[in-house]
């Protein structure tokens, strides 16, 4: 989703891919299969040797990349954005909070649990004991995405195989409060290393099975305190971690007794993320090409709205053999639905693509785009559309 802004600016891209036939491969040319883990790779991918110019910097489109590396590129003059020393607050979530709770922002109650199986479960009791409901929410502090590497539990029990699995050498394990949060918000910043900062608007994502399906753009009702107050905590991230690119903050918003609303961190991702792929049809500047600009250190681009609201529905697996055998009736019923497929194949659950769909009835573009998404995964849907709404589809 990066080549376009890329073919746009005139920016080349080299991408490290570890299949041939991968969403990446599919349209960028010069993309040369490897691991991320893979030193040899990573270097011959920065330069290449073979005549070409050697690349103006690295970045990343996850955060499983080795620092030891990434510090020695660094040291050699390349320049590695965002850097390790943010990176890392990204793979390992007992020093994202650490840092976290250094820097003042709104954090849920936590422990990291100790390695021993023992002392680990005596640590988990206590913690369970001072929790309202006697719930809460482990977490391996290292690999853990779209729900994985989570579990609610109610007792030491619910994880024993993880905490024996951490004595043996699997990744640490942090405990955390579980929040009585009324919804989840994301707030996405930019940052450029000369400190230039911009944030687009606060979003609402709905998440199924500890997976994404919805993006609303912007939150609906979202108090202006609260908006400011997101944007706020992410730009103190960005800032306080040093974070170069597209930095994605996700947030749980509660109630609180007295009936105000607050904003907790639950999760950061040092990357273009998906509560923000709306911006590539909603938004003036997608977050693709902001991460483009943010990491060459060009200056960054408008970040308001295009349209009232914007909805994004993730396509989650598919009972289809191609995804584009729904095209025909989707682009005929929903016009104007910003399809947007990766090329992976087809399999339960998995992210294979997305719509986007923007206008200024919220309820309406939600509809259409949630049975756009539909259609894409095979599933029936309502076939009595009419032409009443395309008025309040149309772009702004």
């Amino acid at each position: 989703m990066m080549a376009p802004a890329a073919a746009e600016l005139g920016v080349g891209l080299r991408v490290l891919v570890e299949d041939p036939e991968s969403s990446a491969a599919q349209v960028v040319t010069d993309a040369p299969v490897g691991v991320a883990s893979d030193d040899a790779a990573i270097r011959s991918l920065i330069a290449p040797g073979d005549g070409r110019a050697p690349a103006a910097v690295l970045t990343f489109e996850h955060e499983h990349v080795p620092n030891a590396l990434l510090q020695d590129l660094i040291d050699h003059g390349t320049p590695v954005r965002p850097g390790p020393d943010a990176l890392v607050q990204a793979q390992d979530k007992i020093v994202m909070r650490r840092r976290l709770a250094e820097l003042g922002l709104p954090c849920p109650r936590w422990a990291a649990l100790p390695t021993d199986p023992a002392a680990a479960r005596d640590a988990l009791a206590a913690f369970l004991a001072d929790e309202a409901g006697h719930e809460a929410v482990v977490k391996t502090s290292r690999g853990g995405y779209d729900g994985k590497g989570v579990r609610v539990v109610s007792s030491p029990d619910d994880v024993a195989d993880w905490l024996e699995a951490a004595a043996d050498g699997a990744p640490a394990l942090l405990v955390e409060r579980k929040v009585p949060f009324v919804r989840e918000l994301a707030a996405l910043v930019a940052r450029r290393p000369s400190g230039e900062v911009r944030t687009w608007p606060v979003v609402e994502s709905v998440q199924r099975d500890g997976v994404c399906a919805e993006v609303v753009a912007p939150a609906p009702d979202l108090d202006p305190a609260v908006e400011a107050e997101a944007r706020r905590i992410a730009v103190a991230v960005a800032e306080g971690l040093d974070v170069t690119g597209v930095l994605a903050v996700e947030l749980f918003e509660t109630r609180e007794a007295d009936g105000t609303a607050a904003v907790w961190v639950n999760e950061l991702a040092m990357r273009p993320h998906n509560s923000g792929h709306w911006t590539i049809d909603g938004a003036v500047t997608s977050q693709f090409e902001q991460h483009l600009r943010a990491v060459l250190d060009l200056p960054l681009g408008d970040t308001a709205a295009r349209a009232p609201w914007t909805v994004m529905a993730n396509v989650l697996g598919s009972s289809l053999g191609s995804l584009t055998d729904a095209l025909p009736e989707l682009l005929a019923r929903f016009p104007e639905a910003r399809v947007n497929l990766y090329g992976k194949g087809i399999r339960p659950g998995r992210k294979l693509g997305h719509v986007n769909v923007s206008g200024t009835d919220l309820g309406e573009v939600r509809r259409r785009a949630v049975a756009a998404a539909a259609l894409l995964r095979g599933e029936a849907t309502e076939s009595t559309e009419s032409t009443e709404s395309t008025e309040s589809q149309e772009h702004a």
